[in-house]
């Protein structure tokens, strides 16, 4: 199960939250959040809102504390603010003020035979493997008969 959370119309550029985005990919959700207070960037402090929001609402989903982590996390661009600056002798310049949409999704990590952590993803991936390798050993035991 997962939780899914979007923040839109962030005033400030995508690229600028992307820097933190990449410090909290694929880490438990608490860990997470004691990394970015530790980081001096004004996006830390937006992104942590969006992560604490995401991780009240998987404890709404009764999700396992212990076994949140982020998932995903995305800023994708929004629309751009275009402003004029005047120039001297009658030019002007634009400005452009990019905003950005966050998304945090966060997964629950489920515990193998061999107490290893696995997420989701990876189950659906051996489970392909497993099931090719059989329809493998199916096709040549029927073309040597």
């Amino acid at each position: 199960m997962d939780t899914k959370i979007i923040i839109k119309y962030i005033r400030m550029a995508p690229r600028k939250v992307r820097m933190v985005l990449t410090a909290i990919k694929g880490k438990p959700a608490y860990e997470a959040l004691a990394h970015l207070r530790l980081l001096p960037k004004k996006s830390a402090r937006i992104v942590e809102k969006g992560l604490r929001s995401a991780i009240s609402s998987a404890k709404e989903k009764k999700m396992d504390d212990g076994k949140i982590f982020v998932k995903e996390v995305r800023a994708d661009g929004g629309p751009t603010f275009k402003r004029i600056m005047t120039r001297s002798m009658g030019r002007a310049d634009r400005i452009i003020k990019r905003t950005t949409h966050l998304t945090v999704v966060l997964g629950e990590k489920h515990v193998a035979i061999d107490n290893r952590p696995v997420s989701s993803v990876e189950k659906t991936e051996t489970k392909k493997k497993v099931m090719g390798s059989s329809r493998k050993k199916e096709k040549t035991a029927k073309a040597s008969a």
